[in-house]
């Protein structure tokens, strides 16, 4: 049995413009429009998940993907305190726990959930998904897809922050028996 994974990372809006860790803010005009003009180049899927951020819900929405169930499996990175702040400012009021954050992929020095936590909760469900056949189609923050890739490629997980994850791209996973193969980057819409 294969198990076919497509994960779509969001539509751009202005906190991942700003590098602002995310907020709750949703999508800009500009997000908007290009999720848009995406509908429809989705594959059928017999699962549809999203993540329970507001950014995800609405790349869904404006994807055609309605009443899609959220998966909290798949919510971001919790950096707990930083939440809103941009990488600048709190390297400004916090430079040694940043510094430490980003070397140490066990640290949380945020009071949230540090990148190994996070990346075991994405492989977690990524895992559960295996059992199954068909496709899985889910909306998710680009760290979500950077998490999966880091996990099913076997790199430490210090190479978290080495992967760039463009907004509105599908990056797919197949595979059986616990082994994942990947095609990456695929854009769903070419900007107007």
């Amino acid at each position: 049995m294969t198990s076919r994974v497509i994960l779509i990372s969001a539509a751009l809006g202005a906190a991942l413009r700003e590098a602002r860790f995310d907020d709750g803010r949703p999508l800009d005009a500009s997000g908007l429009r290009l999720a848009r003009a995406a509908a429809g180049r989705l594959p059928a899927a017999e699962r549809l998940w999203v993540s329970p951020v507001v950014r995800c819900r609405e790349t869904a929405d404006a994807l055609g993907l309605e009443d899609v169930p959220d998966a909290p499996e798949l919510a971001g990175l919790d950096v707990g305190r930083w939440r809103g702040a941009t990488l600048a400012e709190v390297s400004a009021e916090e430079p040694e726990a940043v510094a430490g954050w980003l070397a140490d992929p066990g640290a949380a020095p945020h009071g949230g959930e540090s990148v190994r936590a996070f990346c075991d909760r994405v492989a977690g469900w990524l895992d559960g998904t295996a059992h199954t056949s068909g496709r899985t189609v889910a909306v998710v923050e680009p760290e979500v897809v950077r998490a999966a890739l880091v996990r099913v490629l076997g790199a430490p997980d210090a190479a978290f922050w080495r992967v760039d994850v463009p907004p509105l791209t599908a990056t797919e996973f197949s595979g059986r028996s616990g082994r994942w193969n990947v095609r990456a980057g695929r854009p769903l819409a070419e900007p107007a």
